[in-house]
């Protein structure tokens, strides 16, 4: 059994039951995230949220070691699927080569109205 290790970013702004992220081996889970700005609010456009949504992840890989080219899957829960290319044109910027798997999922409401939601599984290349 591998042993785990739980990842948190320092500046957590709510004190949440789940960490930010957790590696099992070589694998790293990482938890829904949300892209508020550095004040704690959601920006009206939801390119803006996509970017600090990924900025976001990338700081929980960059925490453990990793990039956003060791993302092997992601998911991506959006309650208007009308913002599937929106999305897109933000998430294409954050890879160099080739992309994980991913499916972006229609949803229902998501917590504090946000209009994304990304969670996302990483293995060290």
């Amino acid at each position: 059994m591998a042993p785990r290790e739980y990842i948190n970013l320092p500046d957590r702004r709510m004190s949440l039951p789940f960490s930010n992220a957790v590696r099992a081996g070589e694998t790293l889970y990482l938890s829904g995230r949300i892209g508020f700005n550095p004040d704690g609010k959601l920006p009206a456009e939801p390119e803006q949220e996509a970017r600090n949504v990924l900025d976001q992840i990338q700081a929980v890989l960059k925490t453990a070691g990793m990039t956003m080219d060791d993302l092997v899957s992601v998911q991506i829960y959006c309650p208007d699927l009308r913002l599937f290319e929106r999305f897109n044109k933000v998430y294409v910027t954050y890879f160099k080569g080739e992309f994980p798997a991913r499916a972006f999922l229609g949803s229902g409401p998501l917590l504090f109205g946000a209009k994304f939601e990304v969670q996302a599984i990483a293995v060290k290349r």
